[in-house]
């Protein structure tokens, strides 16, 4: 990997090193960071921190900076540079963004604020009332095309001008323009009434008189709000009560994390415990919220009661909050919102949508610069020939005017109509069900992509966990024998009896515990499956859920004793899939999870005891610690157990030694498990007492909270007794790893971006075959600091093609420092795993890729936390999946299953491209080619500004004449759908763009001249003495020839192209008849009507024949040598 970059010795004199790191230094200010790196580029070795040598010589960046900014530099799109930046600035002044700050909000009292914040609405508006015109008309003139067509259509109210009717121009401009405005103006009303679905929800809030209903959009910070089941949270708030007894409840985070698993969120126990709602009132509190942030995942704060005594303070984290945008599953939920409108997490992880451009519109836009330079050169040209006399900056005028046609309007209009048909075509396809196109002006993007960044969880996944593997160290358990371990665990029950009355006790344990004093004695594999079986069912996060009965009258039953607690109406939730796979495999080998609730859980034996738990602490999962542990008192004994169960790399230097955990590990996950390592340790009454003082004391400082409250737990993670380790496999969706494989021949470079775990993201990565069984993968190490960046980097530089895994943290330590030689490295990888990744995180590394490779980017996913990748991307799928259809709605391209993109982007974005070139070329070689013959009439009658054609002929010429021939052009192929399929690599060659170059440009532009000039010297050669009927010639010639260019374009016949053709004839012959008036010379006035008998002679046939054969046969001749001697690639697929 590191051959292909070039490696240039600096001299330690290096004046461009010092300049580009001052610039770095302005750039991020670090006090903390050693004074010696901010003089050091990257080195390629560790040893180059003496050797001063390094791999980089400059940045392109900072090169760029030095260029010289001189007049060539402003006229060569400097000036836009400076508006833009003067635009900036105007933004910055008149939108100064509030700094965002800690606060303290009092309950229920939104009056106490001691500052004004934003309102609680939604607003995905692009437009208002009076931006609405002026912005579409924006859209549409910075483009040079529709610009320039403006400039032509207003010079024709200049009299000394006009050159034809006003109609002629601006109708066709007329047209674009309403289309587009109407199809803005129906989008814009959508999100106006999205938007005021969602604001005109109404709440109830808690007000000293009682419940109150209000609508979200008038939510304010400090407002006591219930949201019952089901229902969207609308702010950001603290959880202060629930309906539910054990003072917690669920939520469904699928819109803003992606994950399809509800979480598990806990009440304040100071409101919690208060006897009724209205008390909330009667006390005096208040919760002090840090600043808001992006970050989903983490919150501190605290929670005061005043009026107690001694006050009341509890520490607030992730688990009391309740963002915006998430669903309440279970119970009624009152909370005090802290954050609202543009603060929430939710609004400041979302990236707004911006009016995509596809890189062929683009291109075209650069031919028609070329091509105005051209007309402008042209018309000099011709005046110069005319000896510069007269009034001849008029006439440059009228020439400019009068080749106005090099540059036709109906480019667009065929183009966009063009659009609408592949979009029509996706859709209709039957072999991709329910795709929908949602913006129809980039289907052509579909067919050059180079990198396709996709989510994880529910696009790769079906996000479906199943048990698949138990080891024990010495004895390995699969699929085929989980009935043995039922037979353990039903052996090792039946020893005791079943006790007399219903306390929930039992005896099973003290007879293990004398079993098990000694830690010499070597343990029954029996009793070693027993115990690993109870810790996974006792280690976790769930929660058993039950449905409630309702009863005749429609009220839920409140009896618990009727309430269903049968295996067959029981669910379990947890805030990972893993986790709930590890409980329902304990249930099938007989140990059930049957209660839970935040105090304590019951377990049922096979025999039908039921044996109860006391939680004393339990500790969540984190990415930094990538383990979860949990600690419980057995009721019957009072055993205290210190359980916990994690990531290998995390757990193998907690337990105690053994020589057989790594290489198990190692095993599973190239099978594509997920493996989690479980272990215990039982503890003392003092042990415990003295932990939870300090834990307790850790929890509630303001300063480095999370740092303190590790190192607490950390003091117990030693010396653990390893139990067992367990593979779980996430079952890919259909056709994942052949889609991904036609991907990759397609030369396509696959980047997986999720907010899963590192582990799990290997996992997938590995068995979907992102990642093939032949290469290395290297996985970054957590860097925090530029030093640390600097060496891993170096690291990583000396592996060669390997698959990267890099964290969401580290990524971000490493584009502070280090964004031009990180993205370098990693563009030349196979793939790319980035994992923990934030939704804003996820839409800068589509916008690193945009910047640093000018390649264009697809990014797919299928939740809410996928919608700014979707939209920063060139090109966004959507996938409609179980986490909701905010993805697909926000994406371009809408499909039901991953394994469509195959199809979407071999078959249509590969047609759409090269449909799209070929019509443009051909629209753009129609108005080169009567610019042509314009030119040579001109030039005969002694450079004289005076059209050739008339008003009505010029718009009959671009539509009724070869409009459906040459549009038919979006029906031809190139290849078959399923050689397409078949051979992916033809995708290839899209991506170089060698369909619509300057080259193939060229090349039109010679055909246009060549046949413009034969059409109209062959005309006045073999005409000399019928020249008053030299229009009706030379445009019957022009016709024909077109029809005959339309034909020799096209690769694959259809039908309707046929049609096309002699539709097009009969119209231009029946014209000739009823329209003669318009075939005249000159003026209509004039008196030279063209003569019927003159046209039905054999020598005007033969002689227009003759024409439209010279002008035509020699490319037929040259495309057929060229097919034979150096054909194309498709065509050697499909002869």
């Amino acid at each position: 990997m590191a051959d292909s970059i070039p490696l240039n010795p600096v001299r330690k004199s290096s004046k461009r090193i010092t300049y580009y790191n001052s610039a770095r230094a302005s750039r991020y200010s670090l006090e903390d960071e050693p004074s010696n790196l901010d003089e050091m580029p990257l080195m390629m070795s560790e040893e180059g921190f003496e050797n001063d040598e390094s791999d980089y010589q400059t940045l392109p960046r900072a090169r760029v900076n030095q260029r010289q900014r001189g007049l060539g530099w402003f006229l060569c799109g400097g000036w836009r540079v400076l508006c833009g930046s003067c635009y900036d600035c105007l933004v910055h002044v008149f939108r100064r963004k509030k700094e965002l700050k800690a606060r303290t909000v009092w309950l229920g009292c939104p009056e106490k604020c001691e500052e004004k914040y934003p309102k609680n609405g939604i607003k995905n508006q692009k437009y208002n009332i009076f931006t609405f015109v002026p912005g579409v008309l924006y859209q549409q003139f910075k483009f040079f095309l529709n610009l320039y067509f403006l400039v032509v259509a207003c010079s024709q109210f200049v009299p000394s001008l006009k050159i034809g009717y006003l109609y002629t121009y601006w109708a066709p401009l007329a047209f674009v323009l309403a289309v587009t405005m109407v199809r803005e103006a129906v989008d814009e009303m959508r999100r106006y009434q999205r938007d005021k679905e969602m604001n005109s929800q109404l709440y109830s809030k808690l007000t000293v008189r009682g419940k109150v209903q209000v609508k979200s959009s008038d939510i304010q910070v400090g407002d006591l709000i219930i949201v019952e089941k089901n229902q969207r949270i609308p702010a950001d708030m603290i959880f202060l009560r629930t309906s539910e007894k054990n003072g917690s409840c669920f939520i469904r985070t699928d819109q803003l994390d992606g994950e399809t698993d509800w979480k598990l969120k806990v009440a304040v126990g100071c409101t919690q415990r208060l006897p009724a709602v209205g008390d909330l009132f009667s006390i005096s509190a208040y919760v002090y919220a840090q600043k808001p942030q992006l970050d989903i995942h983490s919150f501190e704060g605290n929670f005061t009661r005043e009026d107690a005594d001694p006050q009341i303070h509890e520490s607030l984290s992730i688990e009391n909050t309740l963002w915006a945008s998430t669903v309440v599953a279970s119970g009624t939920v009152i909370g005090v919102v802290i954050y609202t409108g543009k603060e929430t997490r939710s609004v400041l992880n979302t990236s707004f949508a911006k009016n995509k451009v596809g890189l062929l519109d683009l291109e075209l836009n650069r031919l028609t610069k070329a091509l105005f330079l051209a007309q402008v050169v042209l018309s000099v040209v011709m005046i110069a020939l005319q000896g510069f006399v007269g009034p001849w900056f008029r006439n440059l005028f009228r020439f400019i005017v009068l080749f106005s046609y090099i540059i036709p309007i109906s480019l667009r209009v065929n183009l966009d109509m063009g659009k609408s048909a592949y979009g029509w075509m996706i859709m209709k396809d039957e072999n991709i069900p329910g795709t929908v196109v949602r913006t129809s002006t980039i289907p052509e993007e579909l067919g050059r992509l180079v990198y396709l960044l996709t989510d994880k969880t529910g696009t790769l996944t079906q996000n479906e966990m199943i048990f698949k593997r138990l080891h024990l160290g010495t004895v390995s358990y699969g699929t085929d024998t989980m009935d043995e371990i039922q037979n353990h665990i039903v052996q090792s029950y039946a020893l005791v009896p079943p006790p007399a009355s219903n306390s929930g006790t039992s005896g099973s344990t003290p007879s293990r515990k004398t079993q098990q004093s000694g830690p010499k004695v070597r343990k029954s594999v029996s009793s070693r499956i027993h115990e690993a079986v109870k810790a996974i069912a006792l280690c976790h996060n769930v929660t058993p859920v039950y449905e409630t009965h309702t009863s005749v009258n429609g009220e839920p039953e409140s009896a618990e004793a009727d309430q269903d607690f049968s295996d067959d109406n029981r669910t379990y939730q947890a805030s990972s899939p893993d986790e709930v796979a590890l409980v329902r495999w304990t249930e099938s080998v007989g140990l059930t999870l049957v209660n839970r609730d935040l105090a304590s859980l019951q377990l049922r034996t096979p025999s039908g005891q039921i044996i109860s738990f006391y939680i004393l602490q339990i500790f969540p999962f984190t990415s930094e610690s990538k383990r979860m542990g949990i600690i419980v008192r057995e009721e019957s004994t009072g055993d205290i157990t210190f359980y916990m169960k994690g990531a290998d790399v995390a757990m193998a230097s907690i337990v105690q030694y053994n020589d057989w955990l790594e290489e198990e590990c190692g095993n599973m996950a190239r099978e594509g498990l997920r493996t989690l390592v479980v272990a215990k340790k039982s503890l003392s009454e003092e042990q415990y007492q003295d932990f939870e003082n300090r834990y307790n004391q850790a929890k509630l400082s303001i300063h480095d909270r999370a740092l303190k409250v590790a190192a607490v737990v950390e003091s117990l993670e030693r010396e653990m007794e390893l139990l067992c380790l367990t593979g779980v496999e996430d079952q890919l969706q259909a056709d994942v790893r052949p889609t991904l494989e036609l991907l990759r021949n397609a030369g396509i470079k696959i980047w997986m971006l999720t907010g899963d775990k590192l582990e799990t993201a290997t996992c997938i990565a590995k068995s979907s075959h992102l990642v093939s069984r032949s290469q290395d993968i290297h996985v970054f190490r957590p860097v925090s600091n530029r030093g640390e960046a600097h060496l891993e980097l170096n690291a990583f530089r000396r592996k060669h093609d390997c698959a990267l895994v890099i964290s969401g943290d580290s990524l971000e330590v490493c584009l502070r420092y280090y964004e031009h030689e990180f993205v370098e490295l990693a563009c030349q990888c196979p793939a790319v795993v980035c994992c923990r990744c934030s939704p804003t995180q996820k839409a800068q590394i589509v916008q690193l890729l945009q910047q640093h490779t000018a390649n264009r980017t697809c990014a797919i996913g299928d939740g809410g936390n996928d919608v700014s990748m979707i939209q920063a991307a060139h090109c966004g799928i959507g996938i409609e999946g179980k986490e909701g259809k905010q993805a697909s709605l926000a994406a371009d391209f809408s499909i039901t299953q991953f394994k469509h993109i195959g199809r979407l982007l071999m078959v249509h974005g590969r047609n759409s491209y090269k449909r799209s070139a070929a019509l443009g070329q051909f629209v753009m070689h129609r108005g080169m080619i009567i610019s042509a013959m314009q030119a040579v009439f001109s030039s005969i009658f002694f450079f004289a500004s005076v059209p050739l054609y008339q008003g009505f002929l010029m718009v009959g010429y671009a539509t009724i004449y070869t409009m459906f021939p040459v549009f038919s052009l979006v029906l031809d192929q190139d290849v078959k759908p399923e050689m397409a399929l078949l051979y992916p690599e033809l995708y290839k060659d899209l991506t170089k763009g060698r369909s619509l170059s300057f080259k193939t440009f060229l090349i039109w532009v010679l055909i246009s001249v060549y046949q413009g000039g034969i059409l109209m010297y062959g005309g006045l050669v073999l005409f000399e003495s019928e020249f008053v009927h030299v229009v009706a010639i030379s445009f019957t010639a022009l016709i024909l020839t077109e029809l005959l260019m339309v034909a020799l374009t096209i690769r694959t016949w259809h039908w309707l192209m046929v049609v096309a053709e002699f539709f097009s004839l009969g119209c231009y012959l029946a014209s000739l008849a009823f329209l003669n008036e318009y075939f005249g010379i000159g003026r209509v006035s004039f008196g030279a009507f063209l003569d019927l008998s003159f046209i039905t002679t054999w020598p005007f046939l033969w002689k227009v024949s003759a024409i439209t054969l010279v002008s035509c046969l020699p490319l037929y001749i040259i495309k057929y040598l060229k097919r034979k001697f150096s054909p194309p690639s498709y065509s050697k697929l499909s002869s």
